[in-house]
């Protein structure tokens, strides 16, 4: 069983520079003295490679001072962004972390999917995800070093059959009696396919919300059992059986979080990408009680939506907007809408993580 807690924000390391002088250069200032400051860390070089090191990073610099922000957003920058990006990226442990938070939207969450393929296409790196509901489950699953193509037949092959109990007589039970949903079923189906997980164990650092539906705490995991944590992080009020935590009845953490940019902050996160698979909730029919519910469930996640999008640094919204969260029959739809919006915004992102990481060796200086 999980263990969960309430994240409490990390203090940030600053490196000091130990010069007094400085040169300004462009928007970019320089420490004269060695340890000199490259891309914000500290080297210590001798005397022979800093030159070499220092004309570098100048060139780079330059090239990037060049460009106004909508130039290096224009199609005909692609070598100069390759550049940039290359050099970016050979800076391993030592660049940004970005995050990746996916948010819930139930059939509409498959279109993480097609973000992800697009993400390992373009070699823009996920060091953390955080994830809520549909979120949850494809984040957690890609956590676990699940490869795209996996990831992708296990959106197409799933059902209704394969994460819950349900059948015409439960069904008929759901909408007349008091009788729900269970998703053990759900968790078996995880742990038969990334077996018995646990969060220490990913390849990725994750975490997923979830909800006490008695209090309406907003639970966070990040460590124990993987496939309890996914369970209960996807689990629809008044459609499934709360799953029970210890002293807890957890459900669905859209209730209170659809979309956890601050628990990607608390992670460690420097940039952070929010996925939304946004809704047009006038599109579907309220034609009976469980619609009405799942009717609900969308104009609930909407309404707290906006804040939460705020606090990221990109945001990227799939076109699933007709979409309903029981639709799992079109999860490849959604994976190629995934997909579609990845491409379309992967240069733009591409520069926004540049940008802000040039900025912050400015305000470094």
């Amino acid at each position: 069983m999980p263990s969960a807690e309430v994240l409490t924000e990390p203090l940030k390391n600053e490196l000091p520079c130990r010069s007094a002088a400085w040169y300004p250069f462009g928007q970019v200032r320089f420490c004269s003295s060695i340890p000199v400051v490259r891309y914000g860390v500290l080297l210590r070089q001798n005397k022979k490679n800093i030159f070499s090191k220092f004309l570098k990073l100048a060139i780079l610099l330059f090239c990037f001072s060049i460009l106004s922000q909508s130039c290096l957003r224009a199609d005909n920058d692609d070598l100069l962004r390759n550049l940039l990006w290359k050099e970016f990226l050979s800076l391993g442990s030592k660049r940004p972390k970005i995050a990746l938070v996916l948010g819930g939207g139930g059939a509409r969450g498959f279109s993480h999917i097609g973000i992800l393929k697009v993400f390992k296409e373009k070699k823009i790196p996920v060091d953390i995800i955080v994830g809520t509901s549909a979120g949850a489950l494809v984040g957690g699953l890609y956590a676990t070093g699940m490869d795209i193509e996996e990831l992708e037949k296990f959106g197409t092959n799933i059902g209704w059959n394969k994460v819950t109990n349900l059948s015409k007589f439960r069904l008929f039970g759901l909408i007349t009696t008091e009788s729900l949903l269970s998703t053990k079923k759900l968790e078996k189906y995880l742990n038969d396919h990334i077996g018995k997980k646990r969060f220490d164990e990913l390849s990725i650092p994750f975490a997923c919300i979830a909800c006490d539906i008695k209090t309406g705490e907003r639970i966070a995991f990040k460590e124990g059992d993987l496939a309890f944590a996914m369970r209960a992080s996807a689990t629809i009020p008044g459609v499934f059986e709360p799953a029970e935590y210890r002293h807890r009845y957890l459900i669905d953490g859209g209730v209170v979080d659809n979309v956890p940019v601050d628990i990607a902050k608390i992670m460690g996160a420097d940039f952070i990408i929010a996925v939304y698979p946004k809704a047009d909730n006038s599109r579907f029919e309220v034609s009976s009680v469980f619609k009405t519910l799942i009717q609900v469930i969308n104009i609930q996640g909407e309404l707290m939506i906006e804040n939460q999008l705020s606090d990221a640094d990109y945001v990227i919204i799939p076109n699933v907007k007709d979409v309903n969260i029981i639709d799992l029959n079109r999860s490849q739809e959604c994976v190629e809408a995934g997909t579609v919006a990845a491409r379309e915004t992967a240069s733009a992102l591409k520069d926004k993580i540049l940008e802000k990481y040039i900025q912050n060796i400015a305000d470094k200086k």
